[in-house]
């Protein structure tokens, strides 16, 4: 049995304890407040802010874990590589949590050490570089924080207008003391993608069939999977996928996200070393390992024979509607008397404005109607809060 220090409890991290329950782990679930959904499934709980390096080194003192797993951003990620010499085994490693935490050192590992095709982009510290930047880009153009989830602080300005509030906004978005905006070239894509990653311990790469999604001011909102692409597209994809987890080390499964457009083909976005919300679809039998169970084995180093794309399946997240300090009163029938429909709700105890709160999942045999699985599952979706 191995003692795992989760650090991010959010329903991700909740679908991570379970896959390591099942398999008799022993897991510490960290979040910055109480009650968060890992830790309703965790051995034990711990409440403070992984931006306080101190109050970090204490909880890895007293639990003195053989594994770290970091969810979330928001962590003081140089102190992971303490953790990693002192022997603990930081997920899938310090260099890629400390990479990817912040966005300027993966677009630059992409595109300026490995060459990967990426949108063009500058980064900012105050609003006349912003301006000198938007200037050389042109509208419209993409204005995110450095470092953030959930699409927080990120937006599109359609003019030089809009940039005051976009910077603003960036701003107040970001997470940690990382006060700086990335601005990009908007890529004119016909649809994005996410391309799970499987780097392993002792086998070579695997990935996950393609999964299609739609976000909405940066957080997803729905995704289905298998995703229509070309065989040479998803051959660059791979390819991408490959050349930058192995540039990180380590192993788990990553989430690697990609542009799909006419004129430029398959451009690199961004990357999750961790299970992606994306992915979320895996949980409705898509695979025959969800993608929660396939990071539980690539880090513990666990065989993974294969990955088999089972059964088509879309997933529509469930929103909440207002800032409460209580859960909503959850209508689970419409989406129970479904055949072929799971309803996964993640057990935050509190709601504010399209707050995740939930998730439907609809699948069918393989051939199955995407549109028609994404139809019914944003239709039920909708009927799980009034």
């Amino acid at each position: 049995m191995k003692k795992i220090l989760l650090l991010g409890s959010g329903e991700l991290g909740k679908e991570f304890v379970i896959a390591a329950k099942r398999a008799g782990q022993y897991v510490i679930a960290c979040d910055r407040y109480a009650d968060a959904p890992a830790m309703q499934v965790a051995d034990e709980a711990e409440v403070f802010s992984m931006l306080d390096g101190d109050a970090l080194d204490a909880v890895v003192k007293k639990h003195n874990p053989d594994i770290i797993v970091p969810e979330i951003e928001a962590i003081r990620t140089e102190r992971l590589f303490d953790f990693e010499k002192q022997g603990v085994q930081v997920v899938p490693s310090a260099r890629a949590v400390n990479f990817t935490m912040n966005r300027k050192a993966i677009r630059d590992l992409a595109s300026k050490e490995l060459g990967l095709k990426t949108a063009k982009y500058f980064y900012a510290k105050t609003f006349d570089e912003l301006k000198t930047a938007a200037d050389t880009i042109g509208f419209p153009c993409v204005i995110k924080p450095l470092m953030s989830s959930s699409g927080h602080g990120q937006s599109i300005v359609k003019s030089d207008a809009e940039l005051h509030q976009a910077f603003k906004e960036a701003m107040e978005g970001s997470r940690g003391d990382v006060k700086e905006v990335i601005i990009e070239e908007f890529i004119h894509f016909e649809s994005e993608f996410t391309l799970l990653t499987v780097t392993q311990k002792n086998g070579e790469t695997l990935f996950c069939s393609p999964i299609g999604h739609v976000q909405k001011s940066g957080d997803y909102r729905e995704s289905w999977q298998p995703y229509a692409i070309s065989d040479k597209d998803l051959k660059d994809a791979q390819h991408m996928a490959a050349a930058v987890t192995k540039a990180l080390t380590g192993a788990g499964i990553w989430g690697v996200e990609f542009f799909l457009s006419k004129d430029n083909g398959v451009v690199f976005s961004e990357l999750s070393p961790r299970p992606h919300d994306t992915g979320m679809v895996t949980l409705g039998h898509t695979q025959n390992l969800n993608e929660f169970e396939l990071h539980f084995r690539a880090i513990m180093g666990l065989p993974i024979p294969a990955i088999h794309q089972e059964h088509a399946g879309a997933s529509a997240v469930v929103l909440a509607k207002e800032e409460a300090n209580h859960q909503p009163e959850f209508n689970m029938l419409d989406v129970l008397k479904e055949d072929y429909t799971r309803l996964r709700l993640f057990g935050k105890p509190t709601q504010r404005v399209n707050r995740r709160m939930g998730v439907v999942l609809c699948y069918g045999d393989v051939n199955s109607d995407i549109d028609a699985l994404r139809d019914k599952a944003k239709r039920l979706a909708a009927t799980v809060i009034k």
